[in-house]
């Protein structure tokens, strides 16, 4: 009999993997599903960067491996691009990585960092592999429950100082997933601050940094000062540019810790498929129009959920920035409950907030990853069923 190891026992799928046959129950019974569960856009790269792969796949030089660090003119393309956006300088032979996707990367940065034992800080709710990842390493979880109270922003003055001092590695996830939060210049320079006195590193998850509404500019975590020195940062093209199933991000910031991934990552893998980065070089450094436009449709979505939600009754906030709407659950039901309820009376799948931690309980995290028919329907559903 095959027996699992240990380290397997942590790890769970299990509210996702229900929520999945329900929603393929319900969909072979007749319902017309709206999917606003998963975090998948639906909308499709720009033109010109469709464009660079085709000319690349065509190409019978780009099939060989790459090698995991990326491209020169890839990671050069990074750096310039994090210069123009932030104002933050980078040097492509040491600062940064390209990834397979940045969930890759932060499955992979506890091995380099953690020792069993040692605690990792991570925000709950959160996105699951901020906890996984560790969890393999053999950390000892310290979750940070983020709270409307606190405008979601951890409670750095509330972490024990025993538990600081044996912190080798804090996550940090602005604009959030799922919450849809922000963080402010003031809160980072505190995170600094603190990372220095107990000398651990951050990983600052920055994948949404360009879906952004109302004119709201996010902060780069590297754009603190000293940050560099404590922290990396992760970005990746999936939302910016809709290209999600390339796989492709990266990871900038210290040179040490990039180094330490690097190495890692050159004993698992070898590299991204050529094509792909040149289609990501092609993003970075063409038109950014794109960019801009699919954050103004998140825009429009977004504000048909939320206007239309508040309007019967369902209050929720209007985000300033990511793909998703954190709403507290309008009945007197679990998550869960209510989210299973949600599905069978009107047919639109959400997530549960307790799928994403304990903290999360009491909401659940809307994908605005449908066009804004299906959202003015969903709306629609939901209304007649609440009334």
């Amino acid at each position: 009999m095959i027996q699992q190891a240990e380290r397997m026992k942590g790890l769970t799928s299990a509210i996702f993997s229900q929520l999945e046959e329900l929603q393929k129950k319900a969909a072979a019974s007749g319902v017309d599903i709206i999917q606003l569960s998963i975090g998948n856009p639906d909308m499709a790269p720009a033109p010109h960067i469709v464009e660079a792969m085709k000319q690349a796949v065509e190409c019978g030089d780009n099939y060989g491996y790459t090698l995991s660090k990326g491209k020169p003119e890839l990671l050069q393309a990074i750096a310039g691009w994090y210069d123009k956006k932030f104002d933050v300088q980078l040097d492509p032979d040491t600062e940064v990585h390209s990834l397979i996707g940045s969930q890759e990367g932060l499955a992979h940065i506890g091995l380099c960092l953690v020792n069993p034992g040692d605690v990792v800080l991570i925000p709950d709710p959160g996105y699951p592999i901020f906890s996984a990842g560790p969890y393999i390493a053999g950390a000892q979880l310290h979750k940070m429950c983020l709270t409307p109270e606190n405008n979601y922003l951890p409670d750095l003055d509330g972490i024990d100082e025993e538990i600081l001092k044996r912190t080798k590695l804090m996550i940090l996830n602005y604009p959030n997933n799922p919450l849809a939060a922000t963080a402010t210049r003031e809160f980072y320079e505190k995170v600094v601050a603190l990372a220095h006195r107990y000398q651990f590193v951050v990983c600052s998850d920055f994948a949404y940094s360009e879906l952004v509404f109302d004119d709201y500019r996010p902060e780069s975590f590297l754009s603190i000062p000293g940050a560099k020195e404590i922290g990396i940062e992760f970005n990746s093209l999936s939302k910016s540019y809709n290209m999600c199933g390339c796989r492709i991000a990266y990871v900038v910031g210290n040179s040490q810790v990039i180094s330490l991934l690097g190495r890692l990552k050159s004993n698992f893998d070898y590299g991204i498929f050529a094509p792909v980065q040149l289609a990501a070089i092609a993003a970075l450094t063409g038109p950014q129009d794109c960019v801009r436009e699919t954050a103004a449709a998140y825009q429009r979505r977004r504000d048909i959920i939320v206007d239309g939600f508040n309007s019967i009754g369902w209050h929720v906030e209007r985000p300033k920035a990511s793909m998703y709407i954190w709403a507290k659950v309008p009945t007197k039901q679990s998550s869960f409950d209510f989210t299973v309820d949600l599905l069978n009376h009107t047919g639109v799948a959400v997530v549960p907030g307790k799928a994403f931690g304990d903290c999360g309980e009491g909401f659940v995290r809307i994908a605005l990853v449908q066009p804004e028919e299906r959202l003015t329907e969903a709306v629609a559903r939901i209304k007649k069923w609440l009334r």
